[in-house]
């Protein structure tokens, strides 16, 4: 229902929805509503306007994920604060006492949407080693605490390995439709993609290496507040290696010069809580290779977003170098 109509009229029509939707929640009378990000859904912040409370509401996009996945997302969340293993948004529920509410508006499909309690905190800074040594200690209770949950029985989310981020059954879209396709970068990506695959068929799926993330623990999800580390947007979850939880913390910077030593921290920080093999640690550049190819994919699916439009070729322009050295490093 939003094919034949221009991004502009869309952003118009998903604040009217947003508009709507806080009226499904116990919030004062008067509240400002506006967008802060537009990427897989519309998030926005909502603004008592006699007061300095917020909150956050997201507006899913249309059919990419099912409201037993988003209650999934949901679950795991609430799990994870209630089990001290991160700290997360608490989600809100409407006047109905559900925490989805559906939410239609003029020009668009019902969409689903879900109010969370604001978070307090900044980006962590790109530069900063301690804050990646605390990112990795937050990963690691993330997956210890999965290693011991009993998820419900309906539990549902989408599984990232190769064959739905790289492969045939892609869910950003295919990497060869990213921005800057040339027949050389094709070429080189090809020869990376297909050794990334033979590595993680090597590296395997085992129940210590494989299974619920955060998949997308970037710095634009975290939040720091003094000494405490908030994981937020876990809108990606699902089943994944560990170690891609690595290598998303240096999304859409993996070509920067200080990334070797900030992976370096990241693993100082996990090891203090958790255990990683060097075995393992010697595999995290096919993990952020991964992700860099899949943000590829990602920007040309998305080439209406701000973020996409603001990496656009020359990002894909940077990947070449960083696909030589993978190739040359990690060959088989």
């Amino acid at each position: 229902m939003t094919d034949d109509i221009t991004h502009d009229v869309l952003l118009e029509r998903l604040l009217s929805l947003a508009q709507l939707a806080v009226g499904r929640y116990d919030l004062p009378g008067a509240v400002r509503v506006r967008l802060i990000n537009l990427s897989e859904n519309a998030t926005y912040v909502v603004e008592d306007v006699e007061s300095d409370r917020r909150w956050a509401l997201r507006v899913h996009r249309e059919g990419y994920h099912t409201p037993t996945a988003i209650q999934s997302e949901l679950a795991w969340l609430i799990a994870l604060a209630d089990d001290g293993a991160a700290r997360t948004p608490a989600p809100i529920p409407g006047l109905n006492g559900h925490l989805i509410q559906s939410v239609q508006a003029p020009g668009l499909s019902a969409r689903n949407v879900v109010l969370f309690a604001w978070e307090s905190g900044s980006e962590p800074d790109a530069s900063n080693v301690a804050g990646y040594e605390l990112l990795g200690e937050t990963a690691a209770r993330m997956h210890a605490h999965v290693n011991r949950w009993s998820r419900p029985e309906w539990f549902e989310r989408l599984t990232w390995d190769f064959e739905t981020t790289l492969g045939g059954a892609p869910h950003w879209g295919r990497w060869r439709d990213g921005m800057g396709m040339t027949p050389d970068v094709v070429g080189l990506i090809a020869r990376t993609v297909d050794l990334i695959e033979k590595r993680l068929a090597r590296f395997g799926k085992a129940p210590g290496r494989f299974g619920l993330i955060h998949c997308d623990m970037r710095l634009a999800n975290l939040l720091v507040d003094g000494p405490h580390v908030k994981v937020i947007d876990f809108d990606d979850c699902g089943f994944s290696w560990f170690l891609y939880d690595c290598a998303t913390t240096v999304s859409f910077f993996e070509h920067a010069p200080e990334v070797p030593k900030l992976l370096e921290a990241w693993v100082r920080g996990y090891r203090r809580v958790g255990s990683l093999s060097a075995e393992d640690e010697a595999e995290i550049g096919t993990f952020v290779m991964l992700r860099r190819l899949l943000l590829v994919a990602w920007i040309g699916s998305h080439r209406e977003t701000d973020l996409a439009q603001s990496m656009g070729e020359e990002y894909t322009r940077l990947t070449g170098p960083l696909c030589e050295a993978y190739l040359e490093k990690f060959a088989l």
